[in-house]
């Protein structure tokens, strides 16, 4: 299994296939594995690019700090920039899910000259202050809990739906075997800048991708708005933990990928 080292850490990483390559970025709580193989995108993928899919910090078989600064968004959109380095490749397609999504958007806008274009699913915005520090401070708390039914009735009586969305990713993460402890760090750390001055600067081709009954992220139309050209495409009936293995999601990204420049 192949890991390289990261600015002192170690990240373990997938590369199958043959052709032009595509970085792929998995979602908070999952892995490579969990994220991109068992639902079907190496298998999609490899049939025509040379697939590449990190175990960000904190997750999989990588590397699993406890402190909150080890995953700054530079650290982890570093990460992602870094393993293309580490393999000699110039420029990816790139794609990211939930918090791949945002690692992958700040590595476009901190390395726009390594990307062709980027997919960014499970991701919006307009969902940030005291809301979503709440909501990221619940998810925390839970996932770091001994006593979790305790912690979810405090915040329940707060926000049922901060205590509800804390729930399913304990579960989540648990059905994943995390280390939750570095979870706890991971989720806690400091924000990219998205703001739409950043946003606006990309030129890049991007395409959204999102459930419509995804209602754990912030509008992917505002997102959308804000980065010009971009595209978006709603999955019916899918929320964000059974998206991202949506056929019509693949059928999307791969005539996407197939009209980006070279």
């Amino acid at each position: 299994m192949p890991f390289f080292d990261s600015a002192g850490m170690p990240i373990h990483y997938h590369d199958h296939g043959d052709g032009a390559p595509v970085m792929l970025v998995h979602g908070f709580a999952a892995s490579a594995r969990s994220n991109w193989e068992e639902t079907g995108w190496f298998k999609f993928l490899t049939e025509k690019y040379r697939v590449i899919a990190l175990d960000c910090r904190g997750h999989g078989l990588s590397a699993k700090p406890y402190e909150r600064g080890a995953y700054g968004p530079e650290n982890m959109s570093g990460d992602v920039v870094r393993l293309l380095d580490h393999l000699g490749i110039e420029r990816a397609l790139l794609m990211g899910y939930s918090m791949g999504a945002a690692i992958s958007l700040n590595a476009v806008l901190s390395h726009a000259a390594r990307f062709r274009a980027v997919v960014l699913g499970g991701i919006g915005i307009g969902a940030g202050g005291m809301a979503e520090r709440g909501r990221i401070q619940s998810i925390a708390r839970v996932l770091l809990a001994d006593d979790t039914g305790a912690v979810l009735d405090e915040i329940a009586r707060e926000s049922e739906r901060h205590a509800n969305m804390a729930r399913e990713f304990r579960r989540f993460a648990e059905a994943n075997y995390n280390d939750l402890k570095a979870l706890g760090a991971c989720i806690a750390h400091d924000r990219p800048d998205f703001s739409p001055a950043r946003l606006a600067t990309i030129q890049i081709p991007v395409m959204i991708v999102i459930g419509t009954r995804d209602n754990m992220v912030g509008s992917a139309d505002e997102l959308a708005n804000a980065i010009p050209g971009s595209g978006l495409v709603k999955l019916e009936r899918r929320d964000h933990l059974n998206a991202v293995g949506d056929k019509h999601y693949k059928e999307a990204v791969a005539r996407f990928f197939a009209a980006a420049p070279a």
